[in-house]
C-alpha cells in the first residue's frame, strides 16, 4: 500500500485574494485615468465600479476558497485585470466619441453588465460542476449542441449577417454570436472523443516523403471535422470561425496521439478551402489585399480600417500616449475588432506587450492544468481550451498588425461583445475547477476524490 509523506499542492487562497485586490486596483486606476486624460476629472461612477469590482472579486474569491480550494491561484486574477482593462480602454473609446464626434455611446457600461453575468455564470459552473469528468458523460450530447448552435445563423429571420459573414442571431433585438458557445461544446466533445480513441489514432500508418501518416480508416474523424468547418466557411462565409473549429480539432488530436503528421494534414486540409475563400469570397479578397498592400493608392481608400489601425499603432510608439488622450474613435470598430490597436495606442508598445503576457501566462496556467491533470480527458479539454485562446489571440492581434490577413475573432475578455465576454468567463470557470482537479493533493486523489496518477482513463463518476 501506497504511503503519502508530504503534500506538495497548498491551497493558497490567500495569494488568489491578494492577486485579485492587486488587479481590481489596477482596473480601477486605469478607468479613473481615463476620465483624468480626457476630461480632466475622474468619471463620475467611478465608485460604483471599484465597488463592483470588489464584490465580484470577493464573490470569486469565496466561491473558489469553497469549491475549488486547490485551483490555481493566477487564472482568475489574470482574468479580471484583462476583463477590467478592456473595460477601460472601451470607456476611452466611448468618451473619444463624444469628445470629438459627439456622439455618446454606452458600450463600456454594455461591457461592465455582461462582465457580471460572465462572473456569475462563471461562479455558477465552479458551483454545480463539482468534477469535470461529468462532462464526459455528455460527450455526443455536447457534439449536437455545438452543431446546432453553429448553424443556428442560417436560419432564416434569426440569422444576421454584418460585414460579410454570417455569423450572428437575433433575438429581440438583441444579438449573439453562438459560435462563441459552440466553441465550448465541441471542445468538451473533442475531449471525449478523442480520450476514447486516441490508441486507434495513434497507431502507425504508411510514410510519405519522410512524414509517418495515420491509417486510412483512421481518417474518417479529420474528415468529419473538416467538413464541418468547411460548411461554416461556404454557407457562413466566415474564414475565422471555421478556422478556430478546424484549428481546435487539430491541436486535441495532436495531443492525444502525440503525432506530428496530424498537424502537417491539417495545414495541408485547410490550405485549398483559404485559397477558394480568398479567391472566391469579395470580403475575405479584400482583407488579403489589405494585409499585402493596404498603402496603395489604388488600396488606400478600401483598407481605411487597416491604414487607420497602424497609424494609431505608430501613434502609441514606445510607451502610449496615455489612457484617455488618444484617438481611437478614428478607427471603426475600435472597441471590438480593434480593441488591441486602441489600447496600443494609449499604452504603447510596453502596454501591449504586457498585456500579451497576460494572455501567456493564462494559456501557461491552462496548458500547467492539462499536464498536471491525472485523467485524459481532463487533459485533452485543459489543452484544447488553452489552445483556442492561444489561438484567437494569435489571429486578432496577427490581423491588426498585418502578421496574418484580418479575420473576424474577438480578443478575450478585451474585446466588446457580451457573447464573446460570457462564453470566455464561462471557460475561466472550466479551467479553475480542472487546475484544482490537476492540484490536488495524491491523498485525496487516492481516496477516491480524483483517479491517481497514472490512472489517465479513469472511469467517469456515478
Amino acid at each position: 500500500m501506497a504511503t503519502i509523506v508530504s503534500y506538495t499542492a497548498r491551497p493558497r487562497r490567500t495569494l488568489q485574494g491578494l492577486l485579485l485586490l492587486f488587479a481590481v486596483a489596477i482596473g480601477v486606476t486605469a478607468y479613473a485615468l481615463v476620465g483624468l486624460g480626457r476630461f480632466e476629472e475622474v468619471p463620475a461612477d467611478l465608485p460604483v465600479v471599484a465597488i463592483g469590482a470588489l464584490v465580484l472579486a470577493a464573490a470569486l474569491q469565496v466561491v473558489v476558497s469553497l469549491r475549488a480550494p486547490y485551483a490555481d491561484p493566477v487564472i482568475l486574477p489574470l482574468v479580471v485585470l484583462l476583463n477590467m482593462i478592456g473595460i477601460a480602454v472601451i470607456s476611452s473609446v466611448d468618451s473619444a466619441n463624444l469628445l470629438y464626434s459627439d456622439q455618446e455611446t454606452s458600450v463600456a457600461t454594455r461591457q461592465m453588465i455582461w462582465a457580471v453575468v460572465g462572473v456569475i455564470l462563471c461562479v455558477t459552473v465552479l458551483a454545480l460542476l463539482r468534477d469535470h469528468r461529468w462532462l464526459r458523460r455528455y460527450t455526443w450530447t455536447f457534439a449536437a449542441a455545438g452543431g446546432i448552435l453553429l448553424l443556428m445563423p442560417l436560419v432564416p429571420g434569426l440569422g444576421a449577417e454584418r460585414n460579410g459573414s454570417r455569423i450572428w442571431i437575433s433575438i429581440a433585438g438583441n444579438s449573439f454570436q453562438p459560435a462563441e458557445l459552440a466553441k465550448i461544446a465541441f471542445a468538451v466533445f473533442f475531449a471525449g472523443y478523442l480520450v476514447s480513441r486516441r490508441d486507434t489514432l495513434a497507431l502507425a500508418g504508411p510514410k510519405v516523403l519522410g512524414v509517418r501518416l495515420p491509417r486510412w480508416s483512421d481518417f474518417g474523424p479529420i474528415l468529419v471535422a473538416w467538413g464541418f468547418a468547411m460548411a461554416v466557411l461556404v454557407f457562413e462565409t466566415d474564414l475565422g470561425t471555421s478556422l478556430m473549429f478546424f484549428g481546435l480539432f487539430v491541436a486535441m488530436l495532436y495531443v492525444a496521439t502525440d503525432r506530428l503528421s496530424w498537424l502537417i494534414i491539417g495545414a495541408v486540409m485547410f490550405l485549398p478551402p483559404a485559397v477558394f475563400a480568398a479567391t472566391q469570397m469579395g470580403h475575405v479578397r479584400r482583407r488579403l489585399t489589405c494585409w499585402l498592400d493596404p498603402l496603395a493608392s489604388e488600396n488606400f481608400d478600401a483598407c481605411g480600417q487597416v491604414n487607420a489601425g497602424l497609424f494609431g499603432l505608430a501613434n502609441g510608439g514606445i510607451t502610449g500616449a496615455g489612457l484617455g488622450t488618444g484617438r481611437p474613435d478614428v478607427v471603426p470598430f475600435a472597441e471590438s475588432d480593434y480593441i488591441f490597436t486602441s489600447m496600443a495606442e494609449e499604452l504603447g508598445l510596453v502596454g501591449a506587450f504586457a498585456v500579451l503576457l497576460l494572455y501567456l501566462l493564462l494559456v501557461q496556467r491552462a496548458l500547467r492544468a492539462a499536464v498536471g491533470i491525472s485523467d485524459g480527458f481532463g487533459t485533452l479539454l485543459a489543452a484544447g481550451l488553452g489552445f483556442v485562446m492561444a489561438l484567437q489571440v494569435f489571429v486578432v492581434v496577427g490581423g491588426v498588425t498585418r502578421v496574418i490577413p484580418l479575420t473576424g475573432l474577438t480578443l478575450p475578455f478585451l474585446a466588446a461583445g457580451g457573447s464573446s465576454l460570457v462564453c470566455n468567463w464561462i471557460i475561466a470557470g472550466i479551467l479553475v475547477r480542472l487546475s484544482d482537479a490537476a492540484r490536488r493533493p495524491a491523498a485525496r486523489q487516492l481516496q477516491g476524490d480524483l483517479p491517481a496518477p497514472g490512472r489517465r482513463d479513469a472511469e467517469v463518476p456515478a
